[in-house]
C-alpha cells in the first residue's frame, strides 16, 4: 500500500510531540525512516572513510597478473567460507538477548551468503587450478586478520559489531563497478570465466541490496547500538585499507607454489602414485 495517501491529516499537524506525530502519521512515519537511513548511511560512509584517509597514502600494490588474481580469489574463499555459519551464531546470539529484527537480520544475511565460496572456487578451477588445494596452500594474512575481526564481532555477549563488519566489506564491494571487473578480465584468457565471486561482491551482485537492508536495520536502533556500529565499521575498514600496504608475495613464490597445483600436473602425480 502506498504510504503517502494513506492519511487525510498530513496539512493539519497538530501541537503534539514527535513520538506522537510519528505513531499517528505514516507520512511523517515514512519521512522520519527515511531521514534516520539517509543520516545512518552517512555516519557509517564517514567511518569508513576516514579510516580510508588515515591508512592509504603509501598504497602501492603489486600490478595484478593472473597468479595475482588467483592469490585474491583464495583470500575471497577464506572471507566468504564461514560467513554463514558466522551469521547463523549471530542470530541466536540476538534472538537470546530479544533482539530479534537483529536476529532476522542475522539469520537472513546467513541464508543469502550460502555459496558464496564455491564461486571463488569455481573461478581458482576454471584458471586450471585443483581449487581446494590452493585455497589451503594460499592463505592470504589480510583475509585471515579480517575473518578473524568477524569472528570476534559475533563471538562476543554483543555481537552487534558484526553489523558494522557486514555493512563495510559490503559497501566496499559497492565500490567494484563493471569496469573493474573488465580490468581483471583483460588480464586472463579469453575463454576463461574467473570472475564470478568478484561480480557477486560488486556494484552488479546482491551486495547493493544487503547494504540497504542494513541500513535500514541501523536506523532502527538506539543511538549507542549505532555509535558501535559505526566503530566496528571503522575498524573493519582500518584493517581492510591497512593490509593493502602490507608487504606481498613475490611473483615467483607464487608461481613456484601454483605450478605444483595445476590440475593437469595434480593428475599425473595422482597416476604416478
Amino acid at each position: 500500500m502506498n504510504l503517502l495517501f494513506r492519511s487525510t491529516n498530513i496539512d493539519k499537524p497538530n501541537n503534539s510531540n514527535e513520538s506522537t506525530l510519528k505513531s499517528s502519521n505514516p507520512f511523517i512515519q515514512l519521512i522520519f525512516d527515511t531521514d534516520q537511513v539517509l543520516q545512518t548511511r552517512k555516519l557509517l560512509d564517514r567511518a569508513i572513510v576516514s579510516a580510508a584517509k588515515d591508512t592509504l597514502s603509501n598504497c602501492k600494490p603489486p600490478a595484478l597478473t593472473p597468479s595475482r588474481w588467483i592469490w585474491q580469489l583464495a583470500a575471497s574463499y577464506h572471507l566468504t567460507h564461514s560467513t554463514e555459519v558466522l551469521m547463523e551464531e549471530a542470530a541466536g546470539r540476538f534472538a537470546r538477548l530479544g533482539r530479534w529484527s537483529l536476529a532476522q537480520w542475522a539469520a537472513h544475511k546467513a541464508h543469502e551468503e550460502q555459496g558464496h565460496d564455491r564461486l571463488a572456487l569455481l573461478d581458482i578451477q576454471s584458471m586450471g587450478y585443483d581449487a581446494q588445494a590452493v585455497v589451503k596452500a594460499l592463505v592470504p594474512p589480510n583475509a585471515i586478520a579480517l575473518l578473524d575481526l568477524f569472528t570476534r564481532s559475533v563471538q562476543t555477549a554483543d555481537p552487534i559489531a558484526c553489523v558494522g563488519y557486514c555493512y563495510t566489506m559490503e559497501r566496499l564491494a559497492m565500490n567494484i563497478k563493471a569496469e573493474h571487473i573488465q580490468l581483471v578480465e583483460a588480464i586472463l584468457p579469453s575463454h576463461i570465466d574467473a570472475t564470478r565471486c568478484l561480480r557477486m561482491h560488486s556494484c552488479l551482485g546482491s551486495d547493493v541490496n544487503h547494504v540497504e537492508e542494513t541500513l535500514k536495520i541501523a536506523a532502527t536502533l538506539t543511538s549507542q547500538e549505532r555509535t558501535n556500529i559505526t566503530v566496528a565499521c571503522y575498524e573493519t575498514a582500518l584493517l581492510y585499507f591497512s593490509s593493502l600496504n602490507e608487504n606481498y608475495i613475490s611473483e615467483v613464490e607464487l608461481q613456484q607454489v601454483l605450478n605444483q597445483l595445476k590440475l593437469e600436473t595434480r593428475e599425473v602425480l595422482t597416476v604416478d602414485c
